[in-house]
């Protein structure tokens, strides 16, 4: 039997991440024991004090056990916290350490949407890759620099480490492990009874692009705005660069420490997001969408909306325009 430790952090944690991956292990061993097999987990909710309350004292979790009761386990689950990062860290190190100690004596671990704040804050993904919730990638990428952000990711799995996407794709990571420790036909299983969509891959879909602002670097913010405002034209680097009385190294070098983008990328970026947009709310064609944030190559174009979307432009439109009719 595999012990599961799902771990209640102090703080506003998540409550559905907690419950319903208790929901859905319970319900394997439910399913196995009306196949006349063994129950495969054994759940526990671990935490640091015997009563977590959150929501202003709405909501309260009691743990099963507190982290000095459990001595070994196999999978450890970490689920999304809400609220100042430095200071969850802070109030969760105890926690932290425990998670470094049973991973090194075997337990694997994996984090759920932005619980990978939590996990990154003990230093195991440090070199390796990692999702979370689009939304905070740059928060995200600015506490962990020596962590690999792949943010389009649904699930990331290195070295007994998983991690996933932003808010409801916690699911399909539930539904790897379900499968990792109980095999396909379990989690088909689970896919088909909790309704959960199997062939989830990546969050770009998803992913709204607003910019990385979060800094201070004027000249740069002044380079973002002018690309933002400038989405109908071509954008040179060497003239942008010119602009700001900037060589262009400098420039790349700064934006990109800024922003996490080069320069050409976030004009991309805001190109694409400018065409969404207009897919998702608007009748236009997909060559007129093209010609307002001015490409001149059907080709290129569709190539780095993919790239951008994981999606053609014409299924982005069929999936979010609900007056569009193929």
């Amino acid at each position: 039997m595999k012990h599961v430790s799902i771990l209640v952090p102090n703080g506003e944690c998540s409550l559905t991440n907690i419950e319903g991956t208790y929901q859905i292990l319970l319900r394997v061993n439910a399913w196995l024991e009306e196949a006349g097999e063994p129950p495969l987990f054994n759940v526990q909710l671990v935490g640091l004090q015997r009563d977590v309350r959150m929501k202003n004292g709405l909501f309260c979790i009691s743990p099963d056990v507190m982290i000095q009761e459990v001595g070994r386990t196999d999978l450890i689950l970490i689920p999304s916290v809400h609220g100042n990062k430095d200071e969850i860290l802070v109030s969760n190190k105890p926690m932290l350490d425990w998670v470094v100690e049973r991973y090194r004596e075997g337990a694997a671990v994996a984090s759920l949407c932005i619980g990978a704040f939590l996990l990154a804050g003990t230093g195991l993904l440090n070199g390796k890759s990692c999702t979370t919730h689009w939304e905070f990638s740059g928060e995200f990428q600015r506490m962990f620099p020596e962590v690999r952000l792949v943010e389009d990711k649904i699930i990331t799995d290195e070295h007994n480490i998983y991690t996933s996407g932003g808010a409801y794709s916690w699911l399909n990571l539930i539904l790897y492990l379900v499968e990792k420790y109980a095999g396909r036909d379990m989690a088909v299983a689970c896919s088909k009874g909790f309704q959960i969509d199997f062939q989830r891959d990546s969050q770009s879909p998803f992913i709204i692009f607003s910019g990385q602002k979060e800094h201070e670097d004027a000249p740069i913010k002044a380079a973002q705005e002018f690309i933002e405002k400038n989405i109908h034209s071509k954008i040179n680097v060497d003239e942008l660069a010119s602009m700001l009385a900037l060589g262009r190294r400098n420039l790349e070098r700064r934006f990109k420490k800024a922003t996490g983008n080069t320069v050409m990328e976030y004009v991309q970026r805001v190109k694409m997001e400018a065409v969404k947009k207009s897919l998702e709310s608007s009748r236009v064609g997909v060559n007129e969408a093209m010609d307002k944030v001015g490409y001149s190559d059907p080709k290129a174009f569709r190539v780095i909306f993919k790239k951008v979307t994981g999606l053609s432009p014409m299924q982005y439109r069929n999936r979010y325009n609900r007056e569009f009719v193929e």
